[in-house]
């Protein structure tokens, strides 16, 4: 994994109250042994996501819990802080993540955590969580800050089944023309298939007026997540038309990235791509497709993933000190006619540089 930004230096366990302490939880080997055991832990709160974020941009990560260092975890929040000139230095839990459950059960954990954060955010512009689902975060001073649909499939269903409820037009006869066409599907961590998804990210990013995350970042994902993270590429005659990263943890597949060449979208290429997601999941005894976030905006992208038979909830993120509530994050969105012309090369700078900003 070739050098990013360089590492912050571990920060080792620390008591910051009678009942509350801080853990790395990169050097920390408990960390690992609770999340795998955690049920309600996600993708975005193992190691290799922190480590992909710390190599990447130089974040450090952080627990707060109320388990004594020698003593195993009962609980944590995972937070990492993003120091930023442009955008403000705060603690995020976590960056880049869709969500990040606070891993507490008890209400006199989450109330002594709870205040250790409030505490915290004086010495930062603000504290955020990202929930899973709604739940018990409740305090003066903690306030929603932004709202997004979520959607997650249910692959218990026989394939038949999944199929048979995708949406007959938009689905179901897209894989079908994809298949009629020849589109073909490579799967795999191999530098030629993360250039060609790359290639076809700036693509998709120039479309809708965005900076691309750094290729480097996906380098670190694939170092730090090995057999954990697929591209998969789909192509006719030999040519990238679509692409789409996934990440595993457990029994779920959690979509992340996707990208296509928008001149050969009637020949089903992403359906097609999803598709063979889900066979490969199902027969790998997975049992959620977790298709992330979506702005509450982008009717297309919500409809898409409801037309593949995911089940919508809503995404509140909580912020201290509370702030007017936003439907949307921040972004390196760009003028559509400046982007269009930027080379690929300028376009691949301006995400490098800025993008740590805006974890």
């Amino acid at each position: 994994m070739s050098a990013g930004p360089a590492a912050p230096k571990p920060v080792g366990p620390r008591r910051l109250s009678q009942r509350v302490y801080t853990l790395d939880p990169i050097q920390d080997a408990r960390w690992d042994a609770f999340v795998d055991a955690h049920p309600a832990a996600s993708v975005f709160h193992l190691r290799s996501w922190v480590e992909a974020l710390q190599s990447s941009y130089a974040y450090q990560p952080v627990v707060y819990t109320t388990s004594p260092p020698d003593a195993p975890l009962t609980n944590g929040v995972l937070l990492c802080a993003v120091r930023s000139w442009l955008t403000g230095s705060r603690l995020v839990s976590v960056p880049f993540a869709d969500h990040c459950e606070p891993l507490v059960t008890l209400p006199e954990d989450r109330a002594a955590i709870l205040n250790a954060l409030v505490a915290a955010s004086r010495d930062w512009k603000y504290v955020e969580l990202r929930p899973r689902t709604p739940g018990p975060w409740n305090a003066p001073g903690l306030g929603e800050s932004a709202s997004f649909r979520f959607h997650a499939l249910d692959l218990r269903p026989a394939l038949e089944d999944l199929l048979r409820r995708a949406h007959p037009s938009a689905i179901q006869r897209k894989i079908h023309r994809a298949e009629r066409e020849g589109v073909s599907c490579e799967e795999g961590r191999s530098e030629a298939l993360l250039e060609a998804f790359f290639r076809l990210m700036l693509q998709t990013r120039r479309r809708h007026g965005l900076a691309p995350q750094p290729l480097q970042w996906f380098r670190n994902l694939i170092a730090c997540f090995g057999n954990r993270v697929k591209i998969r590429v789909a192509a006719k005659d030999g040519r990238p038309i679509g692409s789409i990263l996934t990440l595993q943890h457990g029994d779920t597949l959690v979509y992340k990235y996707g990208c296509s060449d928008a001149r050969f979208h009637s020949l089903g290429a992403m359906p097609f791509l999803f598709w063979q997601c889900i066979q490969d999941a199902k027969a790998s005894g997975v049992q959620t497709f977790d298709l992330g976030r979506s702005d509450v905006g982008n009717a297309g992208l919500i409809t898409f993933k409801e037309r593949l038979g995911a089940t919508p909830s809503t995404l509140t993120y909580l912020r201290v000190p509370a702030r007017e509530r936003r439907a949307r994050g921040w972004s390196l969105r760009l003028p559509a006619r400046i982007a269009a012309r930027m080379p690929d090369s300028v376009l691949a700078a301006a995400g490098k540089l800025l993008y740590r900003h805006i974890g």
